[in-house]
C-alpha cells in the first residue's frame, strides 16, 4: 500500500486514507504514477547500524557438538545469551514431557499439540527467570553449531503484505491496477520447496537458470526477501475453523526466502514462481513461541472488503507488532515493520486447509516479504532499488541493486515485552556463494 505513513510500525494508530494513495516518496494525495521509482535521495535508504541488541526472549531450537557426535539436542535461549540443555534439565528436574525435550529437535513437541507446548513454555519461563538455578544444565558455547530446529513438512510462501503486493505491481504492471484483484480477498500464496529450508549460516549458492528465452546461466538479480515464518503443530485434517487455527501455531522464525528475479520474471507465467525461488529458504535457528509474542498482538490494517466468513475469526483478526531490521555486510539498510501485514496467521492456516488439506507438524508458513511505506522500510532490493534502477547507496561508498557474490545478509527482529521493554527474536544469516 502506497498510502503516505500508513500503518507505520506504532501501536498507536489512526485507519489511513485509501483515497490518498501516492507513488513511493510521493506526498500523499498525489496521483499515483505508475512503475515510478521512489522519488528519495538514496543516501537515505541506509541508516546507522544498532550498536547494540536487546536480550533474546524465550526460543528454542536444536544444536548439535559440544560433545555428542552425530547427535543434535533442545536448546533454550537465555537472557544473558547463553544456552540451556533443556532435555537434561527435564530429566534432573522432573519437568514436563521429558520424552518430547530429549528429542534431538522439535519434532515431537510439535507433534503433541498445544497443550503440551503451552506447558513446556510455561516451565521454562519459571526457570529463565531465575536461570542461575540452571547453571549445571548450561550448554558449553564452544563447538556449538545450529542445526534446523525442526523438520520442515511443507513450506507455503503466501504474499500477505499489501505494500510489497503494490510496489510489485508498480514495478511489474505499472499500466494496470497494482493489486490483482484477488489479492484483497484472499490470501494468496504458493507452495515452495520443503527440502531447501535450510537453518541460519548456511551458506546460499548463487543458482542458475532460465533467465530469458535461449539464456541459461547464474542469476544475475539475486534478492533478498525478509520474512516471517509460521511453524505449526498439533496435526489435523482439514479445513481448520479460523477460531481454532492459533491452537496449531507454535511460534515465530525469521526468514529470508531467497529470489532470483530474472529467472522468477521468465517462468512465473502461469503457473506462478517456480526455480527462481525453490533454490534456498533460510530460517532462524531459534522458534519464538507465539505465546511469548502476546504483547506484540496488534490490530490488522482495516480490509475492505471485509474476508468472507471462513477468514474471520468471532474475535478481531490480530497481526504482530515486530520491527525488522535487514543488514546487508554488516550495515542497516532496512527496517521493515510486520505490523503492515495484512493477513494474520490465523487467517493464513485457515485458508490453507479452506479446501479440506490437512496440517502435519512441522508445516512452514512464511508471510511474503514485509514492506512498511518508506523506500528504507522495504523488505527486499527489488524494491529498494525500484528493479534495478536506483541502487542503495552503502557507507563505504559502494553500492548494490542486486547481491553480489560473498555478500553476507542478516535479518534481525525485536518484539515489545510485557514490561514495556523489547527483546531479540534472533537472526537469520546467509553469505552468498558463487556457482
Amino acid at each position: 500500500m502506497l498510502e503516505s505513513r500508513l500503518w507505520h510500525g506504532s501501536r498507536d494508530r489512526v485507519s489511513p486514507d485509501r483515497s490518498r494513495v501516492a507513488p513511493p516518496g510521493g506526498p500523499a494525495g498525489a496521483e499515483p504514477v505508475r512503475g515510478t521509482p521512489p522519488r528519495v535521495r538514496s543516501e537515505i535508504v541506509t541508516t546507522p547500524n544498532v550498536p547494540s541488541s536487546p536480550p533474546p526472549g524465550l526460543a528454542l531450537g536444536a544444536v548439535a557438538g559440544a560433545g555428542r557426535r552425530g547427535s543434535s539436542r533442545i536448546a533454550c535461549r537465555l537472557p544473558d545469551g547463553g544456552l540451556l540443555d533443556v532435555g537434561s534439565l527435564a530429566t534432573a528436574q522432573r519437568g514436563p514431557y521429558p520424552d518430547l525435550l530429549t528429542a534431538p529437535n522439535l519434532d515431537r513437541l510439535l507433534d503433541a499439540g498445544s497443550s503440551a507446548w503451552r506447558e513446556v513454555c510455561e516451565w521454562l519461563a519459571a526457570w529463565r527467570a531465575d536461570h542461575e538455578k540452571a547453571f549445571a544444565h548450561r550448554l558449553p558455547t564452544e563447538g556449538l553449531v545450529p542445526v534446523l530446529p525442526f523438520t520442515v513438512a511443507d513450506y507455503v510462501d503466501f504474499y500477505a503484505c499489501e505494500q510489497h503486493a503494490r510496489n510489485a505491481g508498480l514495478i511489474f504492471r505499472p499500466d494496470a491496477e497494482p493489486l490483482t484483484p484477488n489479492w484483497r480477498h484472499l490470501p494468496v500464496g504458493y507452495h515452495g520447496r520443503a527440502g531447501t529450508v535450510r537453518v541460519s549460516g548456511c551458506p546460499v549458492v548463487r543458482p542458475a537458470g532460465q533467465r530469458a528465452a535461449g539464456d541459461f546461466g547464474p542469476t544475475r538479480r539475486l534478492d533478498l526477501e525478509a520474512e516471517l515464518g509460521y511453524v505449526l503443530g498439533g496435526p489435523v485434517p482439514g479445513p481448520v475453523p479460523v477460531d481454532d487455527a492459533a491452537e496449531h501455531v507454535f511460534g515465530v522464525v525469521l526468514l529470508n526466502d531467497w529470489s532470483a528475479r530474472d529467472i522468477q520474471g521468465f517462468e512465473t507465467r502461469p503457473l506462478g514462481p517456480h526455480l527462481g525461488k525453490s533454490f534456498a529458504t533460510s530460517i532462524s535457528a531459534w522458534v519464538t513461541p507465539i505465546g511469548e509474542l502476546e504483547p506484540a498482538r496488534v490490530p490488522l490494517p482495516p480490509h475492505d472488503p471485509e474476508p468472507l466468513p471462513y477468514l474471520t475469526p468471532r474475535a478481531p483478526a490480530r497481526g504482530l507488532d515486530l520491527d525488522l531490521a535487514v543488514h546487508l555486510n554488516g550495515e542497516r539498510i532496512a527496517t521493515p515493520p510486520a505490523a503492515d501485514l495484512y493477513w494474520a496467521p490465523e487467517q493464513l492456516v485457515a485458508h490453507l486447509t479452506s479446501n479440506g488439506a490437512g496440517l502435519r507438524a512441522g508445516d512452514l508458513l512464511g508471510s511474503g516479504t514485509i514492506s512498511g511505506p518508506e523506500r528504507d522500510q522495504f523488505g527486499s532490493l527489488l524494491e529498494m532499488s525500484w528493479n534495478g534502477r536506483h541502487p542503495v547507496v552503502l557507507s563505504n561508498g559502494g553500492h548494490r541493486t542486486w547481491l553480489e557474490d560473498g555478500d553476507e545478509v542478516v535479518i534481525t527482529a525485536t518484539a515489545p515485552a510485557a514490561d514495556g521493554s523489547r527483546f531479540s527474536l534472533g537472526e537469520v544469516r546467509g553469505r552468498v556463494r558463487g556457482s
